[in-house]
């Protein structure tokens, strides 16, 4: 399904938050995520199910100085 991931198209054939960001690659690395502009918890991702056109956002720390 096509799906924008924090701002450009991509493609994922997962039906969950968290089965998409284990297929992107992102597994569950320390970083926030919000679906359609709605923060979701960690604890949340495998129960929030995706849908054509959904919006994700996934934010990590930085480090530096």
């Amino acid at each position: 399904m096509r799906i924008i991931l924090n701002g450009e198209p991509a493609e994922v054939s997962a039906a969950t938050l968290a089965a998409a960001l284990d297929e992107l690659g992102y597994g569950e690395g320390p970083f926030a995520t919000a679906l359609n502009h709605d923060f979701v918890p960690a604890g949340e991702r495998r129960e929030r199910q995706l849908a054509e056109g959904d919006a994700i956002e996934i934010i990590a720390p930085m480090q530096g100085g």
